[in-house]
């Protein structure tokens, strides 16, 4: 892969970044690779460089659209399960990516649909996870699950999410889902807080088409897209879940594996 135009995305309103991603910038034009920092909206570009958490990754991807380069994902200060390069790290991993020692890990995405009746609400692309949750004063959610039109179960509990394997280290872990390894195409439902004790996590192949119906009444109820854009249901709208058309393109270092990260960020023996 030749790399001649590199875009570098940073977390916002952070000054120590902006020196880092300044100084990167300056070691690319060096090279002769043209470099654009925080443009708006991103150009074309062979290599995206994300300095930030996992949150601005997310938002980077959100950001790039449809036109996704290879993501270089630098962690700047988090527990960072998808920014897996460290600050040591990054002048290493950049050679190796320009000396081509590297593999990309493609990563499925979520296309996510609101439907009131016949009328689509909105629609967005997830990598992590599409999560129904109460407000803060609501009361729990009812929501009916159907899966390629079949009943599931109607989830009585504090929300639900519905994650990718990529999304299955963020809320989905904190909720008591599994974990799934990223590269794997797989559509994961884990209910927040059941009320009722039976229901459990389900692992879904990814061609199916989840529907998800709010039954209860209440006003505070939203479904957020990777934690990004969120958008306020009410009874009887319908969340429809599938595969998306795209994916997440995530460069990995030579060296670097799953379980490595595994184990340094859950703390494993």
């Amino acid at each position: 892969m030749t790399i001649a135009n590199v875009v570098i995305i940073t977390k916002p309103n952070q000054k120590d970044v902006a020196e880092v991603a300044g100084q990167l910038a300056a070691w690319f034009r060096a090279k002769g690779i043209r470099t654009s920092v925080n443009p708006q909206p991103p150009p074309a570009a062979d290599l995206c460089v994300v300095i930030g958490g996992d949150g601005t990754l997310l938002a980077a991807v959100r950001l790039m659209g449809s036109s996704q380069a290879p993501i270089l994902a630098v962690n700047y200060g988090g527990l960072g399960f998808l920014t897996e390069v460290t600050l040591p790290e990054l002048y290493p991993a950049l050679e190796r990516v320009l000396d081509g020692q590297f593999v990309i890990d493609q990563r499925m995405m979520l296309h996510a649909a609101v439907m009131r009746g016949e009328s689509s609400m909105a629609s967005h692309q997830a990598l992590n996870d599409i999560v129904i949750n109460k407000g803060t004063l609501a009361r729990i959610i009812e929501l009916e699950a159907r899966v390629n039109g079949q009943y599931v179960s109607s989830f009585r509990s504090d929300g639900l999410i519905v994650s990718t394997p990529t999304g299955s280290t963020a809320y989905n872990l904190s909720a008591g889902g599994p974990i799934v390894f990223p590269s794997m195409n797989a559509i994961i439902m884990t209910p927040i807080c059941s009320h009722t004790l039976t229901n459990r996590p389900i692992v879904l192949p990814s061609d199916v088409r989840v529907e998800l119906t709010l039954r209860s009444s209440e006003d505070e109820v939203y479904a957020t897209v990777d934690g990004q854009v969120g958008l306020r249901l009410e009874s009887a709208d319908r969340l429809i879940v599938e595969q998306a058309g795209r994916t997440v393109q995530l460069i990995a270092p030579a060296g670097k594996n799953y379980f490595d990260v595994l184990r340094g960020k859950l703390k494993w023996g």
